[in-house]
């Protein structure tokens, strides 16, 4: 009993508290903009199943709290389920006074507007929490100097030097030391441009980080890129930097920037071979890591929804039918042709998205479980 409970506070608390906020947040977008454009809504739903409680605004929107908390949904009047699916019948059947407040009634831009709100919104938040915990706490740093150079490592063969000053790297500032291990961290095998002072002249090198495997703080096997530095600290190294309003809002920018730019090269890692399955993760691994986030302490954890706040938005713009992206890209052919895909087109599309999404939730899923527990083994 005592283990359960554990359990349920250290990981499941925390995943569900974590989702809660960024399915909400996601949902809310799609809500203002639909109700902005008077899209008349029918139910705004935390969670999926059946009603625990809930209440009528006067909109006639109900709102409701159900029973399986692992994500939600914005129902329109005249869909045919959570997913949006458009009823022809009630449509077709709706009264003139009802008729002009339906979504699917509604300019092909009014209803892109609308999808799109949902993944914005993503952004937005990850916009606000990072902005927010860059001005409310700074940033420790310490000055982005080479200490010194690993024998025969990727950096000698480079040419880096002891003493150099690292300017920047793929393009990103480099403000301190840790901005240049995180930099080259997250590009295991992949070439990256670095821009050093030497000797008052700067210089720029690429070079391919090697990939290693090693363990984080609860165990969990890592594979990041490495090239041979090292800086050794001492007290008086390390500073508290806080920028001011308009600087963090370049340097929040930026951090996004990477955060998309880095997941994408992850991404596109695997069409290329040197992807790793293990690093891929699914909702047992997003509470699991969850969890252990929340061990550090609140700030941790909403660092963490910032991070998954704006994978769940980008995620969703995919070109794939049932995720936002894939409406999307029916609404801009629609734009372009000046009529919507057929009926058949659009659910033969949407089939395919279903399985799509349902393949990879069952891929992650047995990643997460079995495939993990079956390389402990090996």
């Amino acid at each position: 009993m005592f283990d359960f409970i554990y359990w349920l506070l250290s990981y499941v608390i925390p995943f569900l508290a974590v989702l809660t906020v960024i399915v909400f947040v996601h949902e809310m977008g799609h809500y203002l903009v639909a109700r902005w454009n008077g899209v008349a809504i029918q139910t705004f739903s935390v969670g999926f199943g059946r009603e625990l409680f809930g209440w009528n605004d006067k909109h006639g929107t109900r709102w409701r709290i159900s029973a399986v908390p692992l994500g939600g949904y914005v129902r329109f009047v005249g869909d045919m389920n959570a997913a949006s699916t458009p009823d022809d019948e009630a449509i077709a059947n709706a009264s003139p006074e009802l008729a002009p407040r339906l979504f699917a009634n509604k300019n092909v831009w009014q209803r892109i507007a609308v999808v799109a709100a949902g993944p914005i919104a993503n952004v937005i938040l990850t916009f606000l929490i990072l902005y927010a915990l860059l001005l409310g706490y700074g940033r420790y740093t310490i000055p982005p100097v080479v200490g010194a150079v690993v024998a025969g490592s990727v950096a000698e063969a480079a040419g880096i030097e002891a003493g150099d000053v690292i300017v920047s790297v793929d393009g990103y500032a480099v403000r301190g030391f840790e901005d240049f291990q995180r930099l080259v961290a997250t590009s295991p095998e992949r070439p990256v441009s670095v821009l050093l002072e030497r000797d008052g002249g700067t210089e720029t090198i690429v070079l391919t980080p090697e990939a290693t495997e090693v363990q984080d703080r609860f165990g969990n096997n890592q594979r990041i890129g490495r090239i041979g530095v090292s800086r050794d600290v001492a007290e008086t190294d390390v500073t508290l930097y806080r920028p001011g309003p308009v600087e963090a809002v370049g340097m929040t920018f930026e951090e996004i920037r990477f955060i998309i730019q880095r997941t994408a090269a992850f991404l596109g890692d695997f069409f290329v071979g040197r992807g790793d399955i293990e690093q891929l993760g699914g909702p047992v691994k997003v509470a699991k890591v969850s969890g252990e986030v929340a061990t550090l302490g609140i700030i941790a954890l909403i660092n963490l929804t910032a991070l998954l706040s704006l994978n769940i938005g980008i995620f969703n713009l995919l070109p794939v039918p049932m995720l936002d992206g894939g409406h999307l890209m029916y609404y801009l052919v629609e734009a372009v042709r000046g009529r919507p895909l057929s009926m058949k087109v659009q659910e033969t599309g949407f089939r395919f998205g279903f399985a799509l999404v349902l393949a990879l939730m069952v891929f992650t899923l047995f990643n997460d479980t079995l495939f993990a527990y079956l390389r402990t083994l090996s």
